[in-house]
């Protein structure tokens, strides 16, 4: 399947802005072509994002929908579903390269993503547009705030957990990464306490990840402890990525359920009921 029909299923907020730029520059006349195509569409008005001019040129969005800091409002779920999806190859493109070396673990863990998510048809294509951006310099900084605008609170958390868990899957978490992860984690908008929560799933640095997790210290009291836990859980619950799509959310049972046994283990360690 080539870039101009495959782009295609990206109709929604990615096409604008930062991120639009990026595709622009791998995929050239296609984005231009599909926007044509997007502005003839019911609510084709020009809306949205207006004019974007990146470092590689203009362009612009006209699906008609729109957008609040809570989320993509006004696009569908597949749109939803592949705005995430290309917010994720970008930022795994700055994740990658962030100790200096592209690891084969990493680009396995995007591939694996890739097919369980959206099928072995296009995993070829995705692989190339993710060496397409590792080729180019993503800017976080630039990117981060549009998916920030565009995303719903846990849907950027469970898009930070696939690149931490990118970041590890070479069984080496290095202080580049880490801090790529911290930078990204805070241009995307999530609290500092969520950040060390979904970095403590992976990377166990000391007894205390438990408390991490749970975004609290361990001198927390029992109701602390209680009240964190229920947080965490709503934070982090399955349904409220439900729109991404069963693969999606299946992984975000994977991220809810570290939630839970670090609940268990600090109910251990301390007795409680």
């Amino acid at each position: 399947m080539g870039s101009g029909k495959w782009i295609g299923g990206f109709l929604g907020w990615v096409a604008g802005g930062p991120i639009g730029a990026l595709l622009g520059y791998f995929l050239g006349s296609a984005v231009e072509r599909f926007i044509d195509v997007a502005r003839q569409l019911p609510g084709g008005d020009g809306s949205g994002y207006g004019g974007y001019t990146g470092q590689y040129g203009p362009y612009r969005t006209s699906t008609g929908g729109y957008t609040t800091s809570s989320g993509s409002r006004g696009y569908t779920a597949d749109e939803q579903r592949n705005s995430f999806f290309v917010s994720l190859l970008v930022l795994s493109s700055a994740v990658v390269k962030a100790d200096g070396q592209v690891h084969q673990s990493e680009l396995n863990c995007v591939r694996e993503f890739i097919r369980r998510s959206f099928g072995d048809s296009v995993v070829d294509e995705a692989m190339r547009m993710l060496d397409g951006f590792n080729r180019q310099q993503v800017n976080i900084y630039s990117v981060g705030p549009q998916i920030a605008d565009n995303m719903n609170y846990s849907q950027r958390l469970q898009l930070f957990h696939y690149l931490v868990q990118i970041a590890t899957a070479d069984g080496n978490f290095s202080k580049s990464e880490k801090s790529v992860l911290e930078a990204i984690g805070a241009v995307i908008r999530l609290q500092n306490s969520d950040i060390n929560s979904v970095i403590s799933m992976f990377y166990k640095e000391t007894d205390e990840s438990a408390y991490a997790v749970l975004g609290i210290s361990p001198n927390a009291t029992d109701d602390e402890v209680k009240s964190a836990y229920r947080r965490m859980a709503m934070k982090n619950h399955p349904d409220k990525v439900s729109t991404l799509g069963p693969e999606v959310q299946k992984a975000a049972e994977e991220k809810f359920r570290q939630v839970q046994e670090a609940y268990e283990t600090i109910k251990r360690q301390r007795g409680m009921s």
